[in-house]
């Protein structure tokens, strides 16, 4: 499993997921580096896939230093 910290503390998938979602997961991938920057502090940026329910998959954006935080839901 692959823990990252994010703003000051370790984190797991699912956790990650839970952080931006607002809501718990029912499965969620490793995280991944987003290969972007932060809109907000310029911070990196990291991504894991989930699921929320049985019929949806998103995947989710996360700064490792600030609150933002986005998925890519339409």
């Amino acid at each position: 499993m692959s823990n990252r910290v994010v703003e000051g503390r370790m984190v797991t998938p699912e956790k990650l997921a839970e952080l931006v979602e607002g809501d718990s997961v029912m499965d969620a991938e490793p995280i991944e580096d987003a290969d972007r920057e932060c809109p907000e502090c310029g911070g990196d940026v990291i991504s894991v896939g989930y699921m929320p329910s049985v019929m949806e998959f998103v995947t989710a954006y996360k700064c490792q230093e600030c609150p933002w935080g986005e998925t890519d839901r339409e």
